[in-house]
């Protein structure tokens, strides 16, 4: 098993932190996966919570998640990635789990006291990889950019 190597998970709040997420995802989908860089950038962007996992003392960007509240009161996970060199690590958990953290600080200053949603659409790769947390498999599967993919849904209690 691969040694831990020393990180932290931080809200990215500056342009140049947003820029490392953005960074992290183009050589994660656009370069290793091959989406169209034109599907990797959309309207949530802006408004969206972006968490950045880089290495310590260093600060290299090497894994990132997105996070939007929905119009219908769920949160929506996407954009996971860690660059391949760090897989080993378990840093897309940690990443997950950091997200898991955000939506319930968020809901509970919201005023939700029971549960709230989070919905991914996940590559069905690696459907298996959220059915850990808890996710489960909703509705059929489709096509999204080109590549097909599963709606699954987590129902958290607060």
């Amino acid at each position: 098993m691969a040694v831990i190597q020393a990180h932290e998970i931080v809200v990215a709040r500056t342009e140049g932190e947003i820029q490392q997420c953005y960074d992290v995802r183009i050589a994660v989908f656009h370069v290793e996966q091959k989406f169209p860089l034109e599907t990797e950038f959309d309207d949530f962007d802006p408004t969206a919570t972006h968490l950045l996992l880089r290495l310590t003392p260093s600060l290299t960007p090497v894994g990132t998640i997105r996070m939007n509240k929905a119009p219908g009161g769920y949160y929506k996970l996407s954009r996971l990635a860690v660059l391949k060199d760090y897989r080993s690590f378990h840093f897309g958990r940690e990443l997950v789990l950091a997200l898991h953290d955000c939506a319930k600080s968020d809901a509970s200053a919201a005023g939700t006291t029971e549960y709230l949603e989070i919905v991914c659409h996940s590559q069905l790769p690696v459907k298996g990889f959220y059915d850990k947390f808890g996710y489960q498999p909703e509705g059929a599967e489709f096509d999204e950019d080109g590549d097909p993919h599963q709606k699954m849904v987590l129902r958290l209690p607060l």
